[in-house]
């Protein structure tokens, strides 16, 4: 039985393909479209998935859809009767509703010699969120909690997961917003896009929470766990905001009243210096959420006596605050997939689906994230051959090394001696991290390796960190936390001896973004980081994402176009080594 899973019409549309229960691919659309988070239908990812599986359409028996326009009606009825907010809100919230019943025009769109007869399930939001972690994770039983902006008329659920079945208890409802009060404080801190959140806990770092006190005005944590805000400080509850989700880059437009600028006093515009101020800011912001967090994650951890946990949502893309969960809660495990935030949705819509069809425990564990299209060594090398006079023109050497064991070799040479390399191989990526396939990696020890990838490549704000890429079986050597961390979902310290030796992967506060990687799920990428080791004694590589302001690449050319365009020194695609001489 094939179930396919989308999220539409919203930001970072994606599609993933499950057979039976088992996992077959999974991609956003913005890999095929080139826009970043790009919100709409997500025919290319449809597409992509199922030429994986080598199927049409018409084998498909189920559609499941993340959004159920249903969902929560009578707290949407309740909230217009008693705020009467603008009729733009409903007509809007109305034609959205409208857009996400359209699943079958679409797919004939897409597919146009296909009649569409497959039946279409619409799952909750917030249920495809608990489903997307806890069905795919290792777990038998565990408490489940999703945080985000808003779906469906809800912010965040929360519940326990046992066997195929999440029941959920509770939810906090529109318009009180964790993800909203994040969102809006990232706008009022001078970076209005969407998405733009990791800025945000990139720079809290360098500031003091000085401001957390003022924010606690703002956001009310509740007897029960939950959290409301004081929403004389936003605007989305009462008036239209400019959302653009239609067939491009997601934005949204302002989304704090001039209360918070009475408040806080420091609103910066873009074009603004970044000062101490907003930093301190940053850092309060930071602390406010995991304040937040914290409290509704012990209050469920004392309700349920259950000690793993499994977090979805937008606001588990706040890896900061995950790598705490075991310091400030008594959970003992927890589970995040690759693509927490909206795009995870697709995989929890199919599982919710899936769950609710089979007759099967469920057996299949998402230890890996590689779910995208690859492509063979033919296409590798004809690719070569045909942009053979521009790799020339750019003085390339281009070598075919078929001895895996020496390529690895090879390339973590280079990169001891500061090369910065791209690097490609296999499917690519679910989710928005590069972890070892479409990555660009860079010698950790260097202290001036965040400024030559910044001025070869990356062109960011300089306060951003790289992340360490580290086996799995040497993370106790060098982090304060041992655990699994194959999606770069947690911020663990580093052990303080040994942030001297890995200075480009430390960030301001002795912490480090870690993906764990292991022999068994990557094995190319789990030799080269073991040849590094061998050479330098640091079983680590600084990795960041294969792009340059762009949606991280998916194809052998754009590896190919970036690597012409930026100044990365070596390009390795499967089994072909590219160096600038």
């Amino acid at each position: 039985m094939f179930i396919l899973g989308i999220n539409a019409y919203h930001g970072d549309s994606s599609a993933c393909l499950i057979k039976d229960g088992e996992m077959v691919s999974a991609s956003e659309e913005e890999r095929f479209r080139r826009i970043k988070h790009w919100a709409g239908f997500p025919s290319e990812a449809i597409k992509s998935c199922l030429e994986q599986a080598g199927i049409d359409i018409g084998q498909v028996e189920h559609i499941a859809i993340n959004s159920d326009p249903k969902a929560n009606l009578i707290k949407k009825i309740g909230f217009t009767l008693s705020k009467r907010p603008e009729f733009s809100l409903i007509m809007d919230r109305l034609k959205n509703a409208k857009e996400r019943a359209s699943v079958k025009e679409e797919l004939e769109k897409a597919f146009p010699a296909y009649q569409c007869k497959v039946t279409v399930h619409q799952v909750e939001h917030h249920q495809c969120h608990l489903a997307s972690s806890f069905l795919v994770s290792p777990f038998e039983k565990a408490v489940v909690v999703s945080v985000d902006g808003f779906g469906d008329f809800a912010s965040a659920a929360w519940g326990v997961g046992e066997g195929n079945v999440i029941k959920t208890d509770d939810r906090v409802y529109f318009p009180h917003s964790l993800g909203i009060f994040y969102q809006a404080l990232t706008q009022y801190i001078g970076f209005p896009n969407y998405g733009d959140e990791y800025k945000v806990m990139g720079l809290a770092p360098y500031g003091e929470p000085v401001f957390l006190e003022k924010l606690r005005e703002i956001v009310l944590l509740q007897k029960d766990g939950s959290f409301k805000l004081d929403l004389k400080y936003f605007r989305h509850h009462s008036e239209k905001i400019e959302y653009e989700w239609d067939n491009n880059s997601p934005s949204v437009g302002t989304l704090y009243t001039s209360a918070l600028n009475d408040l806080l006093g420091c609103e910066r515009k873009g074009s603004d210096s970044l000062d101490q101020v907003h930093m301190d800011l940053a850092r309060s912001i930071q602390a406010m959420y995991e304040e937040a967090f914290f409290h509704l994650l012990n209050t469920l951890h004392n309700k349920y006596k259950i000690d793993n946990l499994a977090l979805a949502g937008g606001c588990a893309m706040n890896s900061v605050a995950n790598g705490k969960v075991y310091d400030n809660t008594p959970f003992k495990k927890c589970y995040i997939q690759s693509a927490a935030g909206d795009a995870g949705g697709a995989i929890g819509a199919a599982y919710e689906v899936w769950a609710n069809l089979a007759k099967s425990k469920r057996t299949f564990v998402m230890d890996h994230s590689y779910w995208g299209p690859e492509y063979s060594g033919e296409y590798i090398e004809n690719m070569l051959s045909s942009e053979q006079q521009q790799l020339t023109a750019e003085g390339c050497v281009v070598q075919r090394m078929d001895d895996e064991e020496e390529l690895c070799k090879k390339t973590a040479q280079a990169i001891s001696e500061g090369r910065v390399i791209g690097w490609f191989q296999g499917k690519m990526e679910w989710g928005p991290r590069a972890l070892g396939n479409r990555s660009i990696l860079g010698d950790p020890r260097r202290s001036d390796m965040k400024d030559i990838l910044n001025l070869k490549i990356k062109r960011r704000e300089s306060f951003r960190p790289f992340a360490p890429s580290i086996l799995r079986e040497v993370v106790p050597d060098w982090f304060e936390t041992d655990d699994d961390v194959p999606f770069m979902m947690k911020v663990f310290k580093i052990k303080h001896d040994k942030q001297s030796e890995i200075p480009a992967v430390t960030h301001a506060d002795g912490s480090g973004r870690l993906q764990t990687v292991n022999l068994s799920t990557n094995p190319r990428y789990h030799k080269l980081i073991t040849a590094f080791g061998g050479i330098t004694g640091v079983p680590i590589v600084l990795n960041t994402s294969f792009n340059e302001n762009e949606p991280v690449v998916c194809t052998p050319d754009e590896a190919l176009n970036c690597f012409l365009r930026t100044k990365m020194d070596v390009l390795v695609i499967n089994d072909y080594y590219i160096e600038r001489t």
